[in-house]
């Protein structure tokens, strides 16, 4: 089905318009039609779900297959990633096919064929190069499995990144039809309402309350879609930390006694060379093939950098873990500096250069903050949002000025006795008055189709004011960037 324009007029507007009592049922709905096509899109839902599900559990029995040192646990490993390969790819076939056996009766609307086969995300051909990988690395002897291993890479990559966000989009597109489709069975039964009830002032108050009803149903939904998925990017970082995790620490914990032991073989090696100048001609052949002075040299330094990557890789652990939880039942005290770097850190990759831009540059100016009593995971989840944000406007902002200066600066500061002040600023194109006064409103989205759902900020918004009793405000003019201003009170009442 077509999107339609409109979709956030409300029935009162509808009402007090007029145009309810001007529309024929006939004239413009189908109901059966409507109902059919709602059976549809709820069924591809749960493919489309599970094929993201079955997405991450590959990735995951991947890594695990990748750590495991145990023969049967890595033939039972392989076992179960090839049942969920498969399981994926008869999903992907009965979608893109019709199958019959999700009980689908006509096809997909064109917007969503067009994100299975047409760019930008083409995932049509993502999926069966995703399930390509994972068999050719089932097959992978015992032997190569390892981190390096370029399948592997190609895995995880795509289970957190681009195959992932195109399944996000996909859902997002699907559940944006599907609350169309919604709307208009509820619009028509306003309509059918006001017709029987001869337009009284009880059924005006009556439809009033249907779509302050809708509107939270609408707010609800949205919540959950956002808050799953946030949860499933969180249980897989989570994963990954764990499995990771160990083997790190061994390998960091090793490397400096390794680094003694080098140290005491170079100087044995030393002593020898003082003591014994004169080898036998095998030694002096075996010297020189090996080029002992390079090596002496470059051996400390080989110690040294595993030890800087070794570190990098830790900082990285403990990044992820910290961003990923998703505990919020209770409010426990936050270093907000220890959560922005953790958020900074985990998009790294979006910051460093690309094929169209040059790096984004980060500026910290951290004042002294005190602990402040809140939800983790969720403030962690609004300086993601808005640090994407702010990566999508200089990459924006990048292509129609190659020459422009990206930057992105976070501030912090005391506001008061009892409330902090966090300042996230970019050099984007900015916005208009008009964006400002719609970018809090949930699906209102300036971005294209796939990039975008238009519920960040709307969860941002929710976060701060309604959970945590703080304050969210945006400054922003053309050609001039935007800043969001956040204030939280230190302690919750």
């Amino acid at each position: 089905m077509a999107l339609k324009s409109g979709v956030s007029r409300s029935y009162r507007h509808l009402v007090e318009s007029g145009a309810l009592p001007m529309a024929r049922l006939n004239n413009y709905f189908n109901l059966e039609e409507i109902t059919t096509a709602r059976k549809i899109s709820a069924a591809v839902i749960n493919i489309s779900g599970r094929q993201r599900m079955l997405s991450q559990r590959t990735a995951f029995f991947c890594m695990r297959l990748v750590c495991s040192e145990n023969a049967a646990e890595r033939e039972k490993l392989r076992g179960n990633l090839l049942e969920a390969i498969e399981l994926m790819e008869k999903s992907h076939g009965d979608l893109i096919n019709t199958g019959s056996s999700i009980s689908l009766v006509s096809r997909p609307s064109f917007t969503i064929e067009a994100m299975y086969f047409e760019a930008p995300l083409y995932l049509d051909k993502q999926v069966r190069g995703y399930i390509d990988r994972i068999k050719a690395f089932v097959q992978v002897p015992d032997a190569e499995l390892k981190l390096g291993n370029p399948h592997l890479l190609y895995i995880v990559e795509a289970a957190g990144g681009e195959l992932l966000e195109a399944f996000d989009a996909v859902v997002s597109q699907y559940q944006q039809e599907s609350e169309i489709e919604q709307f208009e069975i509820d619009l028509k039964q306003v309509e059918l309402y006001q017709e029987s009830c001869a337009a009284t002032a009880k059924a005006e108050a009556q439809a009033a309350e249907l779509d302050s009803a809708v509107c939270e149903l609408k707010q609800t939904q949205a919540q959950l879609l956002h808050r799953e998925k946030m949860s499933s990017l969180g249980a897989l970082m989570a994963s990954i930390v764990h499995e990771i995790n160990n083997p790190v620490s061994f390998i960091y914990g090793n490397l400096s006694h390794a680094e003694i032991y080098i140290q005491d073989l170079l100087h044995l090696l030393r002593l020898y060379q003082e003591y014994c100048p004169n080898p036998c001609p095998e030694i002096k052949a075996q010297i020189e093939d090996m080029d002992l002075d390079f090596l002496v040299e470059d051996l400390p330094k080989v110690m040294s950098s595993m030890q800087m990557g070794s570190n990098r890789i830790r900082e990285i652990v403990k990044s992820m873990g910290s961003f990923s939880r998703t505990d919020n039942s209770n409010m426990t005290l936050c270093d907000l500096h220890d959560s922005i770097d953790s958020t900074v850190l985990i998009l790294r990759n979006r910051l460093n250069s690309q094929i169209d831009r040059p790096d984004i540059q980060v500026v910290k100016n951290y004042g002294k903050l005190p602990a402040v009593e809140c939800y983790a995971g969720q403030l962690n989840q609004v300086f993601m949002n808005l640090l994407t944000n702010a990566i999508d406007a200089l990459d924006e902002a990048a292509k129609n000025q190659p020459d422009a200066v990206l930057k992105i600066s976070i501030s912090t500061e005391l506001a008061g006795l009892n409330s902090v002040r966090v300042r996230i600023a970019d050099t984007g194109a900015g916005m208009t008055a008009q964006i400002k006064e719609q970018m809090f409103e949930q699906f209102f989205t300036t971005k294209e189709i796939g990039k975008g759902t238009g519920l960040g900020l709307s969860i941002v918004y929710k976060i701060l004011v309604e959970n945590h009793r703080g304050t969210l405000r945006c400054e922003s003019e053309p050609s001039k960037g935007t800043e969001f201003i956040i204030e939280l009170p230190v302690q919750q009442t």
